[in-house]
């Protein structure tokens, strides 16, 4: 990362960030409650959700963080006069009439909308010009994709903040190496947002990789990584364990309607806590923490694999994820049986070419400075080794999984891959025989953003749930790899031919 020690705050960075924070609240929060009927899910999240406000005792595949936030939001909105009547099921439906899902997705749709000065900040911190953070904080604000994900009671909206703000903690790790306390604050911060990522989803756990590249980048300060590892675990094993055992204090009732006779494939040991009413002792945390750690496996082994011979497989390939394959039809309803509402998983093919095209330039830079050299040698090479050795760590990981997995499933190397096209365009030179001064690349990417912007607008319909014509729907499905079909147009599917029998 470029270090600048004249480098101070100033109005236009604050203009910046302001501007930011206003944009991105009506892209991200106004009119968050629409509609008012589960998706994706939700339905699974607010079962949860529930049974933290009411004290009852179960298990998921996830660990506790976002549905504590999310129950949280509930708990201070208070839309609804009841809140228990998914406690008896962990898939909830058929919500009663005037059910309101707003605060259950108050503070998801809040740490969404707080990730965008988050990357405003490391774009910043990794270019230096305000103009340029601003522009590529569009890549977050305007795509669709993640717009129709996080404005829901679902977990990626916290994951995603909190992924921001452990990446932002590393480079201010190495913005303030050579000063005291700001370094150990860094440090902290990094403790306390990696905690925070490992107690919402797992997937967060490539996140750890940061942890190798500081200690590279700090070789020549070995004692500053050192101190790092203290003061980071000193924000860590507190946060990460008072999480947990928050969680293990709330829910002690059990319901046994629930799976395993409400009992989730708990130990022995763990039945005695709950049947004593002990499982706010601190001696019992360490049997707790392991049975909700290994259920979250024996969960996954339950997960179906990838079968795109199934009609109604929203699932799809990793290696198709970059370029938006496959689109989730999270949604849809009609108001006047000419015209339909979705609320589709939909990328906006602008965002999502320009971060792959960022993934692909840092490979093509730092082979070629490798193998042929180049006239000017990278200005930031350890950062595109870091953010891009990081992506491509998540995807080798994820290509071993044998279950099913969702397009939704990428937004953590899409965040990287942003990071990835702003260190590529700090780099660029020359374009072909042209010389590129930095007041064209600016214009160049005034002129990205304002595709963004008219991408967003385009597919705006499938995540605003905006009612569509079948023909205005199907003018939208530019790929056949994204794999959007109307309500009344059959599936076409590049990779299997779909017929009416096909179900497995």
């Amino acid at each position: 990362m470029q270090r600048s020690a004249q480098h101070r705050w100033t109005q236009w960075e604050t203009l910046g960030i302001v501007f930011i924070i206003v944009l991105s609240y009506f892209t991200i929060v106004h009119n968050f409650s629409t509609p008012q009927h589960f998706f994706w899910d939700e339905n699974y999240h607010i079962a949860s959700a529930q049974k933290y406000l009411n004290g009852i005792y179960f298990m998921e595949p996830h660990p506790p963080l976002g549905k504590m936030l999310i129950a949280l939001g509930e708990k201070v909105l208070n839309r609804n006069a009841a809140d228990d009547q998914f406690i008896g099921t962990d898939y909830a439906k058929n919500p009663p009439a005037g059910f309101s899902f707003t605060g259950y997705r108050l503070f998801p749709i809040l740490l969404a909308w707080l990730t965008a000065p988050l990357l405003f900040l490391i774009f910043l911190l990794l270019t230096r010009r305000t103009l340029w953070a601003i522009f590529l904080s569009f890549l977050y604000v305007f795509d669709n994709a993640l717009l129709v994900h996080l404005r829901s009671a679902m977990l990626e909206g916290p994951l995603l903040f909190f992924s921001c703000l452990t990446i932002l903690a590393f480079l201010l790790l190495l913005e303030h190496r050579e000063e005291k306390w700001p370094f150990r604050g860094s440090a902290l911060l990094f403790g306390l947002g990696f905690a925070a990522v490992m107690t919402t989803k797992v997937f967060g756990l490539i996140l750890v990789l940061l942890v190798p590249a500081l200690f590279f980048l700090l070789r020549r300060h070995r004692g500053q990584f050192v101190r790092f590892l203290l003061w980071s675990a000193l924000a860590f094993i507190p946060f990460y364990a008072g999480v947990w055992q928050l969680h293990f204090s709330i829910v002690t009732n059990i319901n046994p309607s629930l799976a395993d006779s409400g009992y989730y494939q708990a130990s022995p040991a763990y039945r005695q806590l709950l049947t004593e009413k002990k499982t706010t002792s601190l001696s019992g945390f360490p049997v707790m923490l392991r049975d909700s750690l290994d259920f979250i496996g024996h969960y996954e082994e339950g997960v179906p694999r990838l079968n795109l011979c199934k009609k109604d497989e929203n699932g799809s390939p990793y290696f198709l994820w970059p370029f938006g394959g496959r689109s989730i039809n999270y949604r849809w309803e009609t108001p006047d049986g000419q015209q339909f509402r979705y609320l589709y998983l939909q990328v906006n093919p602008v965002v999502w070419g320009l971060g792959f095209l960022g993934v692909v330039f840092a490979a093509i830079m730092l082979i070629a400075e490798q193998t042929v050299g180049l006239r000017e040698g990278l200005k930031n090479k350890p950062m595109l080794l870091t953010f891009l050795g990081v992506y491509a760590a998540y995807m080798i990981a994820i290509a071993r999984i044998g279950r099913v997995m969702y397009l939704y499933h990428y937004f953590i190397p899409l965040l990287l891959s942003f990071i990835l096209f702003a260190l590529v365009w700090n780099e660029l030179t020359q374009l072909g025989r042209r010389r590129l001064t930095e007041e064209g690349k600016t214009t160049g990417l005034f002129f990205l953003a304002l595709l963004m912007f008219l991408g967003y607008q385009f597919f705006r319909p499938l995540t605003y749930y905006e009612p569509l014509t079948d023909a205005q729907f199907q003018r939208r499905a530019w790929l056949r790899i994204w794999e959007l079909h109307c309500v009344h147009c059959s599936p076409d599917s590049p990779f299997v031919i779909l017929s009416d029998s096909t179900s497995t």
